[in-house]
């Protein structure tokens, strides 16, 4: 019997994806764009929806960065109104364990769970610098070998909450010592579903210990093949089933009536992505300096990137580039011997779309991606918000039907139940 696709809908936030001069484009903030993606992907019967968060808006020439929406909505509120107006569809919303305590968390997590007849999921992440401590009591951050010793530590201290069922609860860690009693009932999941999103080696091990679901950012398919088995053997090596975790890449798409008008629409697409500014600005975050006096179709900086890490151009968003002065030369590589702009490299080297075609084609090849263990579904981030995922829904999805290989309606009672979790 073929593996069966999990798949999940994307909420955008702090992203260079959105087409934001796109008339069909809405807003961030209303709840409207939160419920006609709720909608849809109960519709096309996702699996879950996923929220990102960002805990400050970033800021680049100390401004906010020109791609951040104006202002960000609370995770758990948008969450709690979504389970009032759908019934299957499951809830995951990414939640930072360096800033938030277990009791406080595992409480909100466990009342969502009730609320949404066991949907809940919590998609953990650790802060990745001062910048975000700013704003919360304890300022500063954890040096970055402690944010998964307290992500571990948190995920394990949540658990024991929601197992206490009433009873009294003690918890003593390296980063917790609290105890008392927990006020919420054991939640119809027992445990909401943990996803975590680190690609790094700690990022790995916390997942292989103590996730159901990991967020991965492999798309083509080797290299997705790769991470896929690393991470299997890793959740083997700590003594658990190789199917208690699920691995779901976040991917793109572009559907067109024929291949080539697919790659016609990808092509415009990415056209409206990366706008003149948008490429200038994304060249200043490697490069690390203002270049905003140079012409986006013009070519790359003679000059070299400024190293000093300490002062870096973008505040609010983890470090992309660990060798600056090695991807300024790739960069530079690949500009010279494809004569690109500046505008033209971005587009090139930055994100693409993962799925290009007709919606047979698209269909084929997330097929072919789970059945040969490069993942196990998807997290779909569309174009366009909030209606980014209705041509995926109504072309896509009735083909996954056809082959077998995705539900015809929802069989679980809780997400759990529909990822095949225990």
């Amino acid at each position: 019997m073929p593996k069966q696709i999990i798949l999940a809908a994307h909420f955008p936030g702090v992203n260079n994806t959105t087409v934001w001069s796109d008339p069909r484009a809405g807003s961030q903030i209303d709840f409207d764009s939160f419920e006609y993606l709720a909608r849809t992907a109960e519709r096309g019967l996702f699996d879950f929806f996923f929220l990102a968060e960002g805990l400050r808006l970033r800021e680049q020439r100390g401004l906010i960065h020109d791609l951040d929406v104006v202002g960000r909505p609370d995770t758990l509120t948008v969450l709690a109104a979504l389970a009032a107006i759908t019934t299957n569809l499951g809830l995951a919303g990414t939640l930072n364990a360096t800033y938030h305590e277990p009791y406080e968390l595992a409480r909100q997590l466990a009342t969502l769970d009730h609320f949404s007849g066991g949907r809940a999921a919590w998609n953990v992440v650790t802060s990745p610098g001062a910048f975000f401590g700013e704003n919360f009591r304890r300022g500063g951050f954890l040096n970055h070998e402690d944010r998964y010793v307290r992500a571990a530590e948190f995920i394990q201290a949540s658990r024991t909450l929601w197992d206490s069922d009433g009873n009294d609860f003690s918890v003593k860690s390296s980063q917790f010592a609290i105890e008392g009693r927990f006020g919420v009932p054991r939640s119809p999941q027992g445990h909401p579903v943990v996803l975590q999103a680190g690609d790094s080696v700690g990022g790995r091990e916390l997942a292989s210990q103590h996730a159901d679901a990991i967020f991965s950012r492999h798309h083509q398919l080797e290299d997705a093949q790769e991470f896929y088995q690393d991470v299997k053997q890793r959740v083997i090596k700590h003594g658990r089933d190789p199917g208690s975790l699920k691995i779901i890449p976040g991917v793109s798409y572009v559907l067109g009536d024929s291949d080539a008008d697919a790659q016609e629409k990808a092509h415009y697409i990415r056209r409206q992505q990366v706008s003149p500014q948008t490429a200038i600005l994304l060249l200043e975050q490697l490069w690390n300096t203002d270049l905003s006096g140079y012409d986006a179709d013009g070519p790359l900086p003679a000059t070299d990137p400024v190293l000093d890490e300490d002062d870096t151009i973008i505040k609010g968003r983890a470090g992309m580039y660990p060798d600056r002065l090695r991807t300024a030369a790739e960069w530079r590589a690949t500009a010279e011997a494809k004569n690109l702009s500046i505008r033209d490299l971005i587009i090139e080297v930055t994100g693409r779309q993962n799925f290009i075609g007709t919606p047979s084609r698209i269909a084929e090849q997330l097929n072919e991606y789970v059945q040969t263990d490069a993942c196990d579904g998807f997290i779909l981030v569309p174009h366009l918000t909030p209606a980014g995922l209705d041509d995926f829904v109504d072309q896509v999805v009735p083909l996954l039907q056809e082959r077998g290989v995705f539900r015809t309606e929802y069989s679980g009672g809780t997400l759990r139940q529909n990822l095949g979790l225990r």
